[in-house]
């Protein structure tokens, strides 16, 4: 009997950071035109990243869902939507419920955040309790200084050996912490509810988030392990097209990481 080709029912979204300095509307406009399934919001310095009204208007515009909210837990968007780690999660629920989004993504707190830090376990289970919004735990990476290694999340950068359902995989961030990220995806299993494709070098302290297959990650491996274990999370092309030459070229770079996005997943069984 022939090899039958399947492709499973996880969906491929635009991370709204993928087309900095480009904003918001920009995203829904190419993740419409390129043929994606629906957007990721990355609630940033952009104000339209933050306005829940216009992100539905844009949606229902384009006809593009919103998959995922990324909640604002960066560096860089401390005072966006407040400065409550809490009342940001509790607001990025709230418009993954309204947009009708599956899932919401949160960093592991910095280690200053002490409080939030202590109760981020049990605070995400009452939650959780609360909503069917996924809250999906992403790895990050530790800082390299001087041959030292500094962790500035806590309990770790790494939740794999943490109590958290849902987990983030970034293979950019397994990229700068020289994680094997197969490894990670074995020992995650069914807890593995989330990607965000992307590629790295491994360059020290650098999250290059480059195209996937531009890189050493293992990006195509991933997507047709996730192909035949029946993943139904999402994918989400998070690279960062910064150094584009042009508009044509970020364009060429989104049309290259969905082509590549679906190539894997379609899956000889």
């Amino acid at each position: 009997m022939a090899d039958v080709i399947r492709v499973p029912n996880a969906k491929i979204a635009l991370s709204t950071a993928s087309v900095y300095p480009e904003r918001t509307p920009d995203a829904f406009e190419l993740a419409a035109r390129l043929g994606y399934d629906g957007v990721e919001i990355m609630v940033g310095a952009d104000p339209v990243s933050q306005d829940i009204d216009v992100i539905e208007r844009l949606s229902e515009h384009y006809e593009v869902p919103v998959l995922a909210i990324h909640a604002p837990c960066l560096l860089v968007t401390q005072r966006v939507w407040g400065r409550d780690p809490w009342a940001k999660l509790v607001k990025a629920q709230k418009a993954a419920e309204r947009l009708r989004a599956s899932t919401v993504v949160v960093h592991p707190p910095f280690r200053w955040q002490r409080e939030y830090a202590r109760d981020f376990e049990t605070g995400l289970a009452r939650m959780r309790d609360e909503t069917d919004v996924t809250f999906a735990v992403e790895n990050m990476f530790p800082l390299r200084a001087r041959g030292n290694d500094v962790v500035p999340y806590s309990p770790d950068w790494n939740p794999i050996d943490y109590d958290f359902p849902q987990v983030t995989l970034d293979l950019s961030h397994t990229a700068v912490s020289g994680s094997d990220a197969m490894e990670m995806a074995v020992k995650l299993g069914d807890r593995l509810a989330h990607l965000h494709l992307a590629d790295g070098l491994g360059v020290t302290n650098k999250d290059e988030h480059l195209v996937p297959g531009r890189g050493n990650q293992p990006c195509a491996p991933m997507l047709e392990r996730l192909a035949n274990t029946g993943y139904k999370g999402l994918v989400v092309l998070e690279v960062n097209t910064r150094k584009a030459a042009s508009r044509t070229e970020r364009i060429d770079d989104l049309a290259e990481g969905l082509a590549f996005a679906r190539l894997h997943l379609a899956a000889s069984t």
